[in-house]
């Protein structure tokens, strides 16, 4: 694998192993699928292009095609993050309230008339404005100390 690739991997990992520790400072409570969900602090996504764009900046040069491409890939992965799959997310929640509801009007427990968990829809699927900028943060950091680590 190249180097780019694999900074840009193995930045996405970090940032999926960070939000183990993050979640229990936020929730109060060990919670390993944290680390193959997504959502939460920081953002994956945003870490890896930005280790991506950065690496290849140092690399190539700022003004590189190069560079171009890995940042407008970038940007949109993040606009992406915190826009439209951040707003599926909170449609989820209120589909997920919705059915609660009509569950409870129907005089149903909430648990006899069907597995609620099966049928939630997944409600965690983007991020705050701070998660990405706290994964873009961490991705330049990962990106900058790759290239340096192996500028020889």
């Amino acid at each position: 694998m190249n180097k780019e690739i694999t900074t840009a991997v193995a930045t996405i990992g970090l940032a999926q192993l960070l939000k183990f520790p993050l979640n229990k400072q936020a929730t109060g409570q060990w919670n390993w699928k944290s680390v193959i969900e997504s959502g939460n602090m920081p953002s994956s996504h945003s870490a890896g292009v930005t280790a991506l764009a950065t690496y290849v900046g140092l690399k190539k040069g700022f003004t590189s095609v190069d560079f171009a491409l890995a940042a407008v890939f970038g940007m949109i992965v993040m606009y992406d993050a915190q826009g439209i799959r951040r707003q599926a997310g909170e449609l989820s929640i209120k589909v997920n309230h919705l059915d609660d509801e009509i569950e409870r009007l129907a005089g149903h427990d909430r648990h006899a008339a069907h597995e609620e968990e099966d049928r939630k829809l997944k409600e965690m699927l983007g991020h705050q404005p701070r998660e990405v900028f706290a994964g873009a943060l961490l991705g330049a950091f990962t990106g900058a100390l790759s290239y340096l680590l192996n500028k020889n």
